[in-house]
């Protein structure tokens, strides 16, 4: 059974909606044990958006990174850019060796970095549902690349 660190940005409601169907899924996942969504952990003692605020909320999900079994990114884009504190945990997790799940549900190209280092890409929530975290058999990237 796993731990799972999901990476994702929670900045507009399409992006929220996304992530809470992506945590639903999980959550259904017979193969996963618990899931660490950073969205649902932005309590603190500081006040919100504060230099110690910041600070406490950093190293939370920089532990909770390397505390995880395997990472699930759902790479979702403004601009045509990936979300850079999403595609920091991700280049955490590849650099401590950890699977990596892409899930991306939009069009847009994706950045080379983030596609070569995944384990397995997925376009359905139910794909996620599905997915075998125990085993993490690889599932090539797909998609536009940039």
């Amino acid at each position: 059974m796993m731990k799972i660190y999901l990476a994702a940005p929670f900045f507009s409601p399409e992006q929220i909606d996304r992530l809470e169907r992506v945590e639903e899924a999980l959550a259904k996942n017979p193969t996963v044990t618990q899931v660490y969504s950073p969205r649902q952990h932005q309590e603190s003692q500081a006040e919100q958006f504060t230099p110690a605020w910041a600070a406490e909320i950093f190293k939370r999900d920089v532990g909770q990174v390397l505390d995880a079994d395997a990472l699930v990114v759902v790479a979702d884009f403004h601009d045509n850019d990936a979300d850079s504190g999403t595609a920091f945990e991700q280049g955490l997790a590849w650099a401590t060796k950890k699977p990596i799940v892409l899930f991306e549900e939009t069009d847009y190209p994706t950045n080379l970095m983030l596609t070569e280092s995944l384990t397995a890409f997925m376009k359905t929530s139910d794909a996620l549902m599905n997915y075998d975290f125990s085993q993490c058999p690889a599932l090539p990237y797909d998609g536009k690349i940039m």
